[in-house]
Order: structure tokens, then sequence, then C-alpha cells
């Protein structure tokens, strides 16, 4: 192609881009306040895994006496770096609303509120690793589940996903469980409600809705949808009860789908792999679905 060609081609693309940023609003956050970092949510996902579990993720070396200095300084970078991108997530597309002091003021309580929670997350991690420790033959050692297993990863995420989507904290929360769903394969939406010791074995494919409400030692395989029986009403369901609730000592096997609000699994019951599920179970129930007959003839029969 000539020069001129390209040139006027190009002016011509640039022409209809810039019509659709006029017009569509949507397509242009520019001259409106940023949008958070999605990068820098990555690092302070990170960073809160470090201090979490220390050493366990690149970490120099560091003797025991020295902690309290790494968890401080820890602490001071990952408040610091958060409240930074809340400010922009709360300020974001609030009309006549700039990043002034009562929005940097409530950023910055939302982030120590956030860490002073850090404990008990920690806490209820525990539980989760002792569950994937207990619940899976191959795990050699809970140090390997901490560093190498996706479930738990994806599970971490939420919990400290999940502290911030209750605090209503725009962007951030879902931000990071989407980063643990590109990851990892595992979608748990943050406004999600899961109790402690919670395994989800293997995890590929497992989608667990936003109103969604597990109880505790639950466990659940590849494949696994907590959904909703409908979305056709879109945001008019906003706020509504429209997953399922899971409740004590329930296990759910490989691909079944357990939809909608009024869905309750009672405790203490087994929900058998393929199962679709829109009613309550009661409690101590086993629920399986009936094989299909399987033939096997001779290929040369």
């Amino acid at each position: 192609m000539l020069q001129k060609e390209k040139t006027a081609i190009l002016d011509k693309l640039v022409d209809q881009m810039n019509k659709n940023y006029e017009e569509i609003e949507l397509l242009n956050a520019l001259g409106r306040h940023r949008l958070p970092d999605r990068d820098r949510i990555i690092v302070i996902v990170k960073a809160i895994r470090k201090l979490m579990f220390p050493g366990y993720f690149g970490q120099v070396a560091f003797e025991k006496t020295t902690t309290h200095y790494f968890a401080g300084e820890m602490l001071s970078s990952i408040i610091e770096e958060l409240t930074k991108q809340i400010v922009i997530a709360l300020s974001y597309d609030c009309a006549g609303y700039s990043e002034s002091v009562d929005i940097r003021e409530k950023a910055e309580r939302i982030s120590y509120e956030f860490a002073e929670c850090f404990p008990e997350i920690q806490r209820v991690l525990l539980t989760d690793i002792q569950a994937a420790y207990d619940g899976d033959p191959a795990a050699l050692s809970k140090e390997a589940i901490i560093f190498s297993y996706p479930c738990f990863n994806a599970i971490f995420i939420y919990r400290i996903a999940h502290e911030l989507y209750l605090r209503k904290v725009p962007f951030i929360p879902r931000i990071m469980t989407e980063y643990a769903h590109s990851r990892t394969g595992i979608d748990i939406n943050p406004g999600a409600t899961i109790g402690e010791y919670f395994f989800i074995d293997h995890g590929t494919g497992v989608v667990i809705g936003e109103t969604t409400v597990i109880g505790n030692n639950v466990k659940l395989y590849q494949g696994v949808t907590l959904g909703a029986l409908s979305t056709r009403e879109g945001q008019l369901l906003q706020g509504v009860k429209r997953h399922p609730t899971i409740c004590d000592n329930v296990t759910i096997y490989s691909n079944a789908s357990v939809l909608g609000g009024d869905t309750v699994i009672g405790a203490n019951s087994t929900i058998g792999g393929s199962a679709f599920i829109t009613e309550p179970v009661p409690p101590n129930t086993r629920v399986s679905v009936k094989s299909p007959e399987l033939k096997i003839r001779n290929s040369g029969s």
C-alpha cells in the first residue's frame, strides 16, 4: 500500500474511534476519576499472602526475632497502598465527588478495619488448610497446600476480598476474586458467605454465586455450581437471595448444580455427581443420579 493510502485509513479510523468515545460514555473513562489499578491490587493481594504466610512466597530468609519488624513493615505498606486504591474506587464516577479529605479518611478507616481482620482471617485459613489436609490423601504436607494448591489460593483471596465487599468497597473485591478465577479456574464471588474448614478438591470449574451461604465443614469437588435459577430480570435481582444455602457437613461431588435462593441443602447431606437440584434437600440425605445402563459389546460381534 502507498503511504498516502495507509495515512487515509488511519485518519478515518481515528475519527471513528473518537466519535465512539464522545458518543458512548462507557467507552471513555478519561477526564473522569481514575479507575483502580488492577496490577497494584494484585501486588497488594500477594503482599497480604506474604504477610499471612511468611517464608512461603519468595521472601529473603529472616530470623524469628525479626518477624515483628517484618510484620510492621508489611502492614504499613499494605494499608498505605490499599488506601490509595480505595480512594480511587470511592471517588470514581461519583457526581461532584472528588478525592476529598472525607474520602481519604473513609478509605483509610476501611483499610485499618480490614487490616484488623487479618488475625481472624489467618485463623480461618488454618482451618481450611486442615480441611484440605484431612480431605486429600495426596496432600503430603500442610506446607504443600499453602504454596501449591490452587484451591487454597482461591479461598485465601476470597476471604480477604469478602471483608472489603462487606465494607462496600467498589471494584476492588471483584478484581481480587477475578484474579483468583483467572489463575485457578475457581470462581468465588466476594459476596458469598463461607464458613470454616472449607475445601474444594481439584477445584477447576467451581462457581459460587454472590448470595451463596455455605456452613462449616463443607467439601466441594470440581465442576460444582452453586448458582441462580435465572437472571433474566437482571439488575432487578440485585440484593435478592438467588443462590443456594449449603448447611454444615455437606459434601457435593463433581459437576453437580445446586441452584436458587430457596434451595437449602440440609446438614450432613451428600450430593452425588452430576445432580441438578433446584429444591430443598432435608438434612442427613444422600442424593444421587441414577446411573445410565452401560452396554459393552465385543467389537467383532
